[in-house]
């Protein structure tokens, strides 16, 4: 994808630059757009176990940003080629135990003992929204302070926990 744009790259190519023959591909993906879905998941298994959501929601939210940072061709291909939508599915899978980290950690600080029903309400609310200012970062960069944003995010998540 660092000298090819997605639409082009062929199976044919796949497996002469990976040394398996068709079978092997077809055995484990349908397609090209299977096999990216797959390469995505994988990233996205190996940021979760890369960190105690508990302790560092924090550090976690700055690798998945930094992740797309130095890996911006692959995303912005991806992008192109899956759409907004899928691109956001992958970010949401990555994010929803960070955010229902954080939301507990928060919940723990403050001792409110909010309900479980509504603390995963919440997690799927703020990871709707956390996934949709990382997918905007893949395309527009909107706001390139990425500890502004870590802040902010902190920031309304620990206080609208407070305030329940």
């Amino acid at each position: 994808m660092r000298q090819k744009n997605f639409s082009k790259i062929t199976v044919k190519e796949i497996i002469q630059d990976c040394g398996v023959n068709r079978n092997t591909f077809y055995y484990h993906f349908d397609d090209i757009y299977a096999l990216l879905r797959w390469m995505l998941t994988e990233e996205t298994i190996k940021v979760v176990k890369h960190f105690d959501l508990l302790v560092d929601y924090e550090d976690a939210i700055r690798f998945v940003m930094d992740y797309v940072d130095e890996n911006d061709y692959i995303i912005s291909c991806a992008y192109d080629a899956i759409g907004r939508d899928e691109m956001k599915r992958f970010f949401y899978s990555d994010l929803i135990a960070i955010t229902s980290s954080v939301i507990n950690s928060a919940d723990e600080k403050s001792q409110k003992n909010l309900e479980p029903e509504f603390k995963d309400f919440l997690a799927h609310f703020y990871t709707e929204s956390l996934a949709g200012i990382l997918v905007n970062w893949v395309k527009e960069k909107p706001m390139k302070d990425r500890e502004k944003i870590v802040l902010y995010l902190k920031t309304i998540i620990e206080t609208s926990l407070s305030l329940f």
